[in-house]
């Protein structure tokens, strides 16, 4: 590597670090060991030589484009697509995780009272991961699903108390398993004053954050022992592609008539909401899944990458 590429290579690490990592200038420094003021001319020469403002305005002129077909086509209030040609799928998912993380801070940063509606799912989980301390103890956190299994174990994705966490806000757990062993056993779960009390607030939430599941053998709802694989059997026989929160949708977006349905315990859903529904989901496997609740209008907002927008504008 001659004078020059050495030149390029720490110029593209340092815009990099700048841009992608969120870095100081200072942080970029000591992590190069460099001087602050040499860090500095490494980020304004990626930019003059061509590393940083080409690919992004390409990238980020054709995903604004997208955002506003998706929005016009499904009748979103906020659409955001990430850059995905060339990204691995573990890229795709932190991609979409920052993107998702600076959405919800938008509604985090209120100074009002604010009620926080929180489904579940990696991708949701992988976005606050990525959201900075925002001390408002004055927020609600909220689960609209029971995230406990038939064995009793809890499911790393139940992601309300992340979030409160990251806000030093209060947390309200829905105290039931996702599916009650029987209807009357639902019952018996749903009347608990506490469930009810829960419930009523998640239903006032200002704005609901989740994730868009998939139906099938290697989806998360089996393979976290919330359904066996004969269940996610009849579930596709049925035509069930995806699930929000529990509920589960066919390709046409319409609800899927199932036995679990007189079992499951979670927030109800409603198609076209008055308040902000924000879905955060992308990768071909969720396309079918994204497609469905897009066209039964189960969310208002999507946080997503280029291809699936792609995708569901075919």
């Amino acid at each position: 590597m001659n004078k020059n590429d050495k030149k390029l290579d720490q110029a593209a690490r340092a815009a990099w670090m700048y841009y992608v990592a969120g870095q100081t200038q200072h942080e970029i420094a000591e992590a190069l060991g460099i001087s602050r003021q040499v860090a500095q001319r490494l980020v304004a020469s990626a930019i003059e030589s061509g590393l940083v403002s080409v690919h992004i305005s390409h990238s980020v002129g054709n995903c604004m484009a997208l955002e506003a077909r998706l929005r016009e086509a499904y009748g979103l209030s906020l659409c955001q697509v990430v850059p995905a040609q060339g990204m691995s799928k573990t890229g795709l998912l932190h991609a979409i995780a920052v993107a998702g993380a600076q959405v919800m801070t938008q509604f985090i940063r209120r100074e009002a009272s604010t009620i926080i509606g929180v489904g579940s799912g990696r991708t949701l989980k992988a976005a606050i991961d990525e959201l900075d301390d925002i001390e408002r103890p004055q927020h609600s956190c909220v689960s609209l699903i029971g995230a406990i299994a038939y064995d009793g174990s809890c499911t790393r994705y139940d992601v309300p108390l992340l979030m409160a966490e990251k806000t030093q806000g209060r947390y309200f757990i829905l105290p039931a398993p996702l599916f009650a062993d029987s209807e009357q056993d639902r019952e018996g779960w749903c009347h608990h004053r506490i469930y009810r009390t829960v419930s009523e607030k998640a239903s006032q939430a200002d704005v609901t954050f989740t994730g868009i599941g998939t139906i099938g053998p290697d989806c998360p709802l089996h393979l976290d022992g919330f359904l066996s694989l004969e269940q996610v059997e009849k579930l596709n026989a049925v035509g069930a592609v995806g699930e929000m929160v529990g509920h589960f949708i066919g390709a046409d977006g319409q609800r899927i008539d199932s036995e679990l349905n007189a079992r499951l315990t979670s927030v109800s859903l409603q198609p076209k909401a008055d308040k902000p529904v924000i879905a955060m989901a992308g990768g071909a496997e969720k396309h079918l899944a994204m497609r469905a609740a897009l066209q039964g209008g189960w969310v208002s907002g999507l946080v997503t990458d280029e291809l699936s927008a792609i995708a569901m504008l075919e």
